[in-house]
């Protein structure tokens, strides 16, 4: 939370993380400090402060500054780290948090998120430098110095371009849209202007947006939380459409730092019904293999990636398509590291990346997940079914029928205290010290630890309960709140059976965390 104090965000705080990755990139290597480091920030309250403040302690410590003249969606961040072939990128956004959050992530130069022994090397470093005695440059001694370069247009458009060359669907499937009537909701964040650009370059004539919400507005004064998995978040949208009695079949959201979708779509009976992450990354994954296989485009070595707490029906898909697939740990650098390893050594063509909570990828051009791509896909997705006279719930009904009836819920158990981090760690080694034997008298098969089993995947605070018929249950700390939380993912033989599994699974875990 934003705040005075060394547990909140503030200028001090800021000034000395700052300090301490300008010390350990210039120690990382000769000549990486003169690459430079990217600067986004979005609408969020003090966004554009804290930025300054990094880029004028980066400048004041001779390291080349590119600092985007205003709001910008993240993916295009990690797409300006190796476009312009920085060293890292510091972004500062809570993504989807509550207005009283903000954050600071950081990138290194294959446009990730910081792997894990470098964000120890760095928290070293930071550790090191006194709150109080950082020193800076104003933005205007900056630029004048010759340090700090302001991105614009030029970098929008080549990001858009690079957006662009992952569309899939031709022209004919794309003139489907203007039957959709597409309704577009940025939630006051970065995505207002690239978003609604990006759908009128593949051909969307009559895009309709959110008026309330396309004002940037760090205080979100439409939503009780800017998040698109919120189902609170298409209220607007989903008054617009039924007040101006729009004929509107597919509403999209993203949240303010425009890294994460939500998508709603009116069913057979006149309303509307929002979809979770893993009903939307099935319908994508599959709408890209099988868009690729008509237009004989599909690599023979390509490969999908999910993280693990992400459905199995994922997988289900891949494999009665005949394509390759992979879990990775949650944090989309998970999926960023891959997709850098198979650009050097060839093993692998990355096809698509997603995670649950609604973050999707499908080319290289950023190792982040991408909410301007995210919403290009779901609406060729969208034309693409309503070519072969399906909408987007016959095609989920049609998952259904083909693979069975996958369905997920994420408890969230919430930490309070000076510090939640170690509250939370508590809890995971509880259980390590006492595994369960069953949940919700179901016996647990399969218990992994991927902080202390050999699982082929880097070391983190992750149990993983396979349940005798397949079902399972994930529980770690999450790394963007206070919250410890539980993943459930079951199959069911009908709607109702998955129903019932998820609410037993629930119940049982919540007794657990107490």
């Amino acid at each position: 939370t934003m705040d005075v104090g060394i547990s909140h965000m503030n200028v001090y705080t800021v000034a000395r993380t700052t300090q301490g990755l300008a010390s350990f990139i210039r120690a990382s290597g000769k000549g990486n400090a003169e690459r430079g480091v990217a600067i986004c920030y979005d609408s969020r309250n003090n966004s554009r402060l804290f930025a300054e403040t990094a880029a004028g302690i980066l400048a004041n410590n001779g390291i080349p500054v590119y600092f985007f003249e205003g709001i910008r969606p993240t993916p295009e961040l990690s797409f300006a780290i190796l476009h312009y072939g920085c060293i890292a990128g510091i972004n500062v956004t809570a993504s989807h948090n509550p207005k009283e959050y903000n954050g600071y992530k950081v990138y290194w130069d294959d446009g990730a998120q910081l792997p894990p022994e470098h964000a120890s090397r760095v928290s070293e470093a930071v550790a090191q430098v006194d709150l109080f005695a950082v020193s800076r440059l104003t933005m205007e001694e900056g630029i004048a110095a010759g340090l700090i370069r302001i991105l614009g247009a030029e970098t929008d458009e080549a990001y858009l371009e690079a957006v662009l060359g992952c569309s899939l669907a031709d022209r004919q499937t794309l003139n489907e849209a203007d039957g959709l009537h597409i309704l577009y909701t940025p939630l006051h964040g970065t995505g207002y202007r690239l978003i609604p650009e990006c759908l009128k370059r593949i051909g969307v004539s009559n895009l309709q947006t959110v008026d309330e919400q396309m004002i940037p507005d760090g205080d979100f004064p439409t939503v009780l939380s800017p998040n698109p998995e919120n189902p609170g978040c298409f209220e607007l949208a989903i008054q617009k459409a039924e007040r101006e009695s729009i004929p509107c079949k597919l509403i999209l959201a993203s949240d303010p730092d425009a890294d994460r979708i939500g998508m709603a779509v009116r069913c057979r009976d006149g309303h509307f019904k929002t979809l979770n992450g893993n009903q939307i990354g099935a319908l994508l994954v599959e709408y890209i293999i099988r868009m690729r296989k008509e237009t004989n485009n599909l690599p023979k070595n390509g490969c999908a990636i999910k993280s693990l707490v992400s459905s199995n029906l994922f997988d289900a898909v891949c494999d009665a398509e005949g394509v390759e697939h992979i879990n990775v740990l949650t944090g989309f650098k998970y999926i960023g590291e891959k997709i850098k390893q198979w650009a050097e050594s060839g093993e692998h063509t990355f096809l698509f990346g997603f995670e649950e909570s609604q973050g999707y990828l499908s080319a290289g051009y950023a190792r982040d997940k991408d909410a301007v791509a995210g919403c290009m896909l779901a609406v060729e997705m969208a034309c693409w079914h309503a070519k072969n006279g399906r909408s987007v719930e016959d095609a989920l009904d049609a998952l259904d029928a083909r693979y069975g009836y996958y369905r997920e819920y994420t408890l969230n158990k919430s930490v309070s205290g000076l510090n939640p981090m170690e509250t939370m760690r508590g809890i995971t080694a509880s259980l390590r010290a006492k595994p369960p034997k069953e949940i919700a008298g179901i016996p647990v098969d399969c218990a992994t630890d991927y902080l202390r089993d050999e699982t082929g995947l880097p070391r983190a605070d992750v149990l993983y309960y396979t349940l005798s018929g397949g079902d399972a249950v994930i529980v770690r700390p999450s790394g963007t709140e206070p919250k410890i939380k539980a993943y459930i993912l079951v199959k069911g033989d009908s709607e109702k059976d998955a129903d019932a599994k998820i609410g037993h699974y629930k119940a049982a875990m919540e007794e657990l965390f107490g």
